[in-house]
């Protein structure tokens, strides 16, 4: 039986209220008798650890970074979802709802999207309560703009640095609880495993990343926002320290890992230029506000883009989708992007790109205003490629960017383990198929500030006067398996280093379980991992020591855990024998090459539960019930 998803019943638009209702709640004086374990300190994680310390509760956060401002949210350029109309063009909290379900392809929960929804104009209130910078209009009041999949403008933003500006506000919330002594702080920790007491999650294992020293620590609940796992890939647009090791660790400990073949695939980002890259930079989806996408109508022009006349150019976006042209949603410009490639119409050096120009907006605008909306992108652009954007068209091309999949959490942000939740990105919950552009951003501060704050005292309100104790063996047995697994892969002294063999896998899942799959290669990629797995565990090499900082040790463990992931991907996506969103399986579509999804079959939650490591994974289906949307083929012509 598939466990208790706890979605509220009554109308849509009410679960959320009724639901905060019938929540247990932790009186105020009995907070700080609780220890809660807040691990990342991104958007989701600083937004839940602050919020956690504000009610009284005693918070433990832990980060890989020296600082909470390192965490990758940072990286987020274009802006934040809310539905809060102020353009006065037909914006609603049920249309954000409607445009984030049909935008995953229909393979979310209805209950969860409204919610988030839902809360999203109380994400700005917040933000600006903070002081964060949003772009105003002449009148001082908040602007707007446009991102994919949809046809209003619902999208705030602070140039190109919207992330960092949200994650600076955060920050700032999760530091002024540090001062007050009620979040205590830990830099440079990983969590390498979760700690189980009867089933329930009491405690982490980390490792400090600068003296090696291994220590455990206990709590009432434990709270994962550690990100995506896009990294599986090796080249992304995620930064390199990224990786899915605490969530992997979830899972075999018992969470249910859900939807983990569900990718996107950015459209707007540099091309690669060099074998010896280790990332990808995204330029924004902001960008195609503005900027025309395009490719020379004839293969093989090899002239300047300035020399291409009008009439030789295929603006293909606007011809094929001509009610939403360049702001298409990010799965389909991305395939439409490749197939233009493929068909070899591919510009620059590689061939593996395509235009994204910014000359009519500049005549049409002028270019004061272009730069005042996107001059710190342009100039970013410059300074990789050397290529100055208000002169010539940008180059780009997809690149694997979001995990849209992740653990599966019930309507309360907890796992199949009592007391662990998981937040953001690091969960399946609210993207379906596919994300729509400025919509993990929204999720992230969601979680963090206006639902885990509510459902984590349900659970902990059963718990009073509970003691957890590192004492406790089952936290002996966790640092004892964490120290036989690091010693055994400082033990191996191979041939290989890491990032050779992780390149290995990251074309394995590139060409197999990237941007097109079929049946064929996904099963190619069950055979090769695997073999991949065995030479990694016989012939790694890993130098230094355990109890040192060893920087190599670090993305050998996490390496260790792409090697098993990418495998369930690839289970998965052959699993489901259609195409949705990010999951495009070739022989599964339409007459005009959009996705064809099984709706009869595959309307479902993919949820897959560790066994052992000998035995395969065994899948449970969450079925997804629609009463408010009907479940339409996807159409953005």
């Amino acid at each position: 039986m598939f466990p208790d998803s706890k979605i509220p019943s009554g109308p849509l638009a009410g679960k959320w209220t009724k639901h905060k209702f019938d929540l247990k709640l932790v009186n105020p004086s009995n907070k700080r008798k609780y220890d809660i374990i807040v691990v990342g300190t991104g958007l989701g994680g600083a937004a839940a650890a602050a919020s956690f310390a504000e009610m009284g509760y005693k918070v433990k956060a832990f980060s890989y970074h020296e600082s909470p401002r390192r965490a990758h949210s940072i990286a987020a350029q274009g802006g934040i979802n809310a539905a809060k109309n102020y353009p006065n063009d037909g914006d609603s909290i049920f249309r954000l709802f409607y445009d984030t379900i049909k935008g995953g392809d229909y393979r979310s929960r209805e209950a969860n999207v409204y919610r988030l929804a839902e809360v999203s104009n109380a994400i700005i209130d917040q933000c600006v309560a903070q002081g964060i910078p949003f772009a105003r209009e002449y009148g001082g009041l908040l602007d707007n703009r446009s991102f994919g999949g949809a046809q209003v403008s619902r999208t705030f933003y602070a140039r190109g640095q919207t992330g960092q500006q949200l994650l600076l506000g955060a920050y700032s919330s999760l530091v002024r609880q540090m001062h007050k002594g009620k979040v205590r702080f830990y830099p440079r920790h990983e969590m390498l495993e979760p700690v189980l007491i009867d089933g329930e999650a009491k405690g982490i294992i980390t490792r400090n990343l600068v003296t090696g020293e291994i220590s455990s620590h206990s709590a009432n609940a434990v709270v994962l926002a550690t990100g995506g796992y896009g990294n599986v890939f090796f080249l992304s647009t995620n930064a390199m320290a990224s990786n899915g090791t605490a969530a992997w660790r979830a899972y075999k400990k018992g969470a249910y890992f859900a939807n983990p073949s569900f990718t996107q695939i950015h459209p707007t980002c540099i091309p690669v230029a060099s074998n010896h890259q280790s990332k990808l930079t995204l330029m924004s989806e902001s960008l195609r506000n503005d900027g025309r996408v395009w490719v020379p109508k004839k293969e093989g022009d090899d002239r300047h883009p300035t020399n291409i006349p009008e009439e030789d150019r295929d603006y293909y976006l606007e011809r094929l989708y001509p009610s939403f042209g360049n702001l298409v949603p990010r799965d389909v410009a991305s395939r439409r992007a490749k197939e233009m490639c493929d068909d070899g119409r591919g510009v620059g050096p590689t061939k593996l790109a395509v235009y994204l120009d910014f000359k009519d907006a500049i005549n049409r605008i002028g270019k004061d205003q272009v730069t005042a909306k996107y001059g710190n992108l342009f100039d970013m652009y410059q300074q990789i490629t050397g290529e100055n954007p208000y002169n010539a068209p940008m180059r780009i091309y997809p690149a694997v960017h979001y995990t849209m999949g992740g653990i599966w959490v019930d309507y309360n942000l907890m796992t199949t383990i009592p007391g662990l939740y998981v937040l953001g990105e690091a969960n399946f919950s609210d993207h379906g198929a596919n994300r729509l552009g400025a919509s993990a951003l929204m999720q992230g501060l969601a979680d963090g500030y206006f639902v885990i704050p509510y459902t984590i005292g349900d659970y902990l309100s059963k718990k009073l006067g509970e003691k957890v104790s590192t004492d406790h063996d089952a936290f002996k047995e966790a640092t004892s398996n964490v120290n036989k697994r690091l010693s055994h892969l400082l033990s191996i002294n191979g041939n290989r280093t890491v990032d050779n063999i992780h390149k290995e896998l990251g074309l394995i899942m590139w060409n197999n379980v990237g941007m097109a799959r079929d049946k064929d290669g996904l099963e190619k990629a069950i055979e090769k991992i695997p073999t991949l797995r065995d030479e990694f565990w016989s012939n790694v090499k890993i130098p230094g020591k355990l109890n040192e900082l060893n920087p190599e040790l670090e993305k050998a463990g996490r390496l260790a855990d792409f090697l098993e992931l990418g495998e369930l991907m690839a289970r998965d996506g052959l699993n489901r024998e259609e195409s949705c969103g990010g999951h495009f399986r070739t022989e599964f579509q339409t007459e005009d090459n959009e996705a064809l999804r099984d709706d009869k079959n595959f309307t479902y939650v993919s949820a897959w539960e560790y066994k052992d490591d000998s035995s395969p994974p065994e899948l449970h289906k969450e079925i997804l019930e629609f009463e408010n949307v009907e479940l339409t083929t996807r159409s953005y012509k």
